[in-house]
């Protein structure tokens, strides 16, 4: 039974990669193959539940991801909406390209992708809004534009994504539920993760850059013409002003302010530890008033389209956080399985420091959903307890297992299917066989051997 459990697991996972990558709504597969799955496994054991695991089983899982994290993604969302409509977005990527433009285009481009994605600007959005500077620069050093897609890639999709202590992106918030951490978990680790994945991407990108001029690449023609109104763009300071917000702001409140309140009523009144709670509620405040300022410093910009603009954002939040919830819910019905017993021993079976098992569990299941925050949340959802009981029997801080679970959950999940990989080639005019070995390289390969090092710090005390 165990054999066949694993197989039907193994296959349902394939068939997800399979379908989400032949472009199948992963709303539509989610419940369909978690149902489809579970009743596999009944019908061999004679036992079906029919559509109880689907309203009970499926649907909890997807509703606890939603109530847990819908306000970060909503907020998030119409921040990042703001940014690029207000042209904030554009003028730091503007500013800083200007300033290394010409022999330093690539660490140009890979620097303002990771300021915007630093500052909580969505992945996506900072996809649009620095393509145009990024060609631009490109176009004048005649670097080739299949490493363009790389370049944006290894700014926005790695280091400030998942490592840099502060970042208010989903990947770096998910942890801080299960470990009662806070977005700055590990700020040590974090540095040293974030200068060796920009370190190793700028170095792999300049030499491949070297090469193919050698040969006599050049950038190219582009398939449609770029954009090339010159807007006014907001002043750099008003522009970095809401992203210093918060950076500033959550770290006040996360590591000053909440830690000196009595939240003893939270625990007496709502049944929850307040250390599992703060992080979150420090990054919602943080956006909550970085969005305010923003569209208060730039209500000229958008005459006529301010509730527009918001309306965007809260419409695009709906469909990011459901794509993740769904992949949640089907991970949600797969722990259920008796194989996946089998499959979670043996995970934490492969080493007995916990860290190893947070790094494989997490990279392995963001690979086969496609998405980091979804095979985080799996991961932990379902290891979580484990690993903080392992972790504790070794003197290892719960810090330490957040920031590694995050790093971990950014390289795999960057594999062909992935949604942010096909949107960043359609943007920019490339496909897979031109540019996908060089986005692998950056956001696969280096933050696995990042992971792979931070593990050892991390065993060795360094958080």
């Amino acid at each position: 039974m165990e054999i066949y459990g694993v197989i039907l697991v193994i296959l349902s996972l394939a068939a997800l990669v399979f379908f989400a990558y032949r472009g199948v709504s992963i709303i539509i597969l989610a419940p369909t193959l978690a149902v489809a799955t579970f009743l596999a496994e009944g019908i061999f054991l004679g036992q079906t539940y029919g559509f109880a695991v689907l309203t009970e089983t499926f649907m909890k899982g997807m509703s606890d991801y939603v109530f847990n994290y819908f306000l970060i993604f909503l907020l998030g969302a119409v921040f990042g909406k703001l940014m690029d409509a207000t042209g904030c977005a554009k003028s730091i990527a503007e500013v800083i390209s200007r300033r290394l433009g010409g022999g330093l285009a690539v660490m140009a481009v890979i620097l303002s992708c990771a300021l915007l994605t630093y500052g909580g600007v969505s992945l996506f959005v900072v996809v649009f809004a620095a393509y145009p500077i990024a060609a631009s620069l490109f176009r004048q050093a005649d670097i080739p534009r299949k490493f363009l897609p790389a370049a944006i890639a290894a700014g926005a999709f790695t280091f400030t994504m998942t490592a840099l202590p502060g970042s208010p992106q989903i990947q770096n918030a998910v942890p801080m539920k299960y470990f009662g951490t806070d977005v700055y978990a590990a700020p040590i680790l974090g540095i040293i993760a974030s200068v060796l994945m920009f370190l190793l991407s700028y170095l792999w990108l300049s030499f491949r850059i070297k090469r193919a001029k050698a040969r006599g690449e050049g950038y190219g023609e582009d398939q449609a013409a770029l954009s090339e109104t010159q807007e006014k763009l907001p002043s750099i300071w008003l522009a970095l002003l809401p992203i210093l917000l918060v950076l500033v702001i959550n770290l006040v409140m996360s590591k000053f302010l909440f830690p000196a309140m009595d939240l003893s009523y939270v625990k007496d009144v709502f049944g929850k530890d307040p250390a599992s709670l703060t992080g979150n509620w420090s990054l919602i405040a943080a956006l909550l008033i970085s969005l305010i300022v923003c569209l208060l410093c730039n209500l000229k910009r958008l005459k006529g389209r301010k509730m527009t603009t918001v309306n965007e954002g809260i419409e695009s939040s709906f469909s990011a956080i459901m794509n993740t919830a769904m992949v949640v819910g089907y991970g949600s019905v797969i722990k259920t399985l008796g194989a996946f017993t089998t499959i979670k021993e043996a995970i934490v079976g492969i080493s007995d420091n916990p860290l190893v098992a947070d790094a494989v569990s997490t990279s392995v299941l963001a690979g086969v959903t496609g998405s980091a925050s979804g095979g985080l949340s799996i991961a932990l959802e379902a290891l979580g307890a484990d690993l903080m009981a392992m972790a504790s029997a070794m003197n290892i801080s719960p810090e330490v297992l957040h920031r590694i679970a995050s790093i971990a959950s950014g390289g795999l999940d960057t594999l062909p299917h992935n949604g942010a990989v096909i949107t960043l080639l359609a943007v920019t005019g490339s496909n897979h066989k031109k540019s996908y070995l060089d986005i692998c390289i950056c956001t696969v390969v280096i933050p696995t051997i990042t992971v792979i090092l931070c593990i050892l710090l991390g065993t060795i005390g360094v958080c």
